[in-house]
């Protein structure tokens, strides 16, 4: 990425990638805290499909206040690039704790208990995610689990 910021988002580094776009550590200087922006795919930005459903993904995710959601901050465009400033949650996917070995029955139950808590509230407010897999789940030290991705959800 040639770009070192977005706004008033300065880039740290890259966490990762997905079919939607690429996600990064950056520091808001207004705030003076660490988020993670997740920018949409260049090729997506200029379908309009691609860029509904991530508009979508920011305000469907920002109407839930829950601890096992990751909050959304901010969308916006910078340059061209759409990008949306959430939560970032320090921790393993889900995935990285199921190859490290197999979770113990009560860390599962305390895991599983908090993903029904959120999807619970989700379904509440008449959202489904549509993409649950253990690559969209962020685990903390703590054992706080937090759902992540919400690009494919209805409601």
């Amino acid at each position: 990425m040639k770009r070192k910021s977005f706004g008033h988002y300065e880039v740290i580094d890259k966490l990762g990638s997905g079919g939607m776009g690429e996600v990064y550590r950056a520091k808001d200087l207004e705030l003076g805290r660490e988020v993670a922006i997740k920018v949409l795919r260049k090729g997506l930005a200029s379908d309009p499909d691609g860029l509904r459903r991530f508009e979508r993904e920011a305000r469907t995710a920002s109407a839930l206040n829950h601890p096992n959601i990751a909050t959304i901050y901010h969308i916006g465009e910078h340059d061209g690039t759409r990008y949306i400033a959430m939560e970032l949650v320090e921790g393993k996917t889900l995935r990285e704790l199921l190859n490290a070995g197999a979770l113990s029955a009560k860390k599962t139950l305390a895991l599983a208990k908090q993903i029904i808590a959120g999807l619970a509230k989700a379904h509440g407010a008449g959202i489904v995610h549509r993409d649950l897999k253990p690559e969209n789940f962020m685990v903390t030290e703590d054992g706080l689990i937090k759902i992540l991705d919400f690009g494919l959800a209805w409601g």
